[in-house]
């Protein structure tokens, strides 16, 4: 099964070697058939603290570092 690749933007680097990644996705509702924005945040390990407030990333599904990080990041989002 491939691993999840997702587009978003860090909206914290707080954490050491941890950025919190937002992702947005668009879908449309099943029955009111409007599109409609969900969002998600997701933790992300990022090794050499490269990534700051702001930045588009690309993250990917990998081993879990912790409880709640299971994603790191790959680099800039195109």
């Amino acid at each position: 099964m491939p691993k999840k690749i997702l587009n978003g933007i860090v909206v914290s680097d707080k954490p050491n070697k941890t950025v919190t990644v937002l992702v947005e996705r668009k879908y449309q509702h099943p029955i009111f058939k409007k599109v409609m924005k969900a969002r998600k945040k997701y933790n992300a390990h990022d090794e050499n603290n490269k990534y700051k407030l702001g930045d588009k990333v690309s993250i990917i599904e990998s081993k879990p570092y912790s409880k709640n990080k299971k994603f790191e990041v790959i680099g800039d989002a195109k």
